[in-house]
């Protein structure tokens, strides 16, 4: 009987594969951990869009309120047609329309996702 000397046998290959499926699970919720990071900085960076284009609105209308609705909504304005910020996508199933209006004092907003809110708060 000969044996081949060059092939591994079947508890190796069981070895390894444990040893593969200890790294996964050891990489799956630090995987998640960063998509979660991630998805909160995009909601970060939509909302910083908002609030530019708010300050935005304020100083040229002269107002020192403003609601999201005017600010995406052509025609909403006095000085030109244009919205002043185009439809946001949403990157985690979260909506900008419910979001309070801005004040010249500041603003707390509260972002709901299917994975936890997300705050930011700004002053002016």
């Amino acid at each position: 009987m000969n044996k081949n000397k060059n092939a591994f046998t079947l508890i190796e290959i069981l070895i390894v594969v444990a040893i593969i499926g200890l790294l996964a699970t050891m990489a799956v919720p630090a995987f998640r951990k960063a998509q979660q990071s991630a998805r909160e900085s995009a909601i970060k960076n939509n909302i910083r869009q908002v609030v530019s284009a708010a300050q935005q609105y304020m100083l040229n209308e002269n107002v020192t309120t403003v609601t999201y609705a005017q600010l995406t909504t052509p025609g909403a304005n006095t000085l030109s047609d244009p919205a002043y910020l185009k439809t946001i996508t949403p990157v985690a199933g979260e909506s900008y329309a419910g979001l309070p209006a801005f004040s010249i004092t500041g603003t707390t907003f509260n972002i709901s996702t299917p994975d936890g809110t997300v705050n930011l708060t700004f002053s002016y």
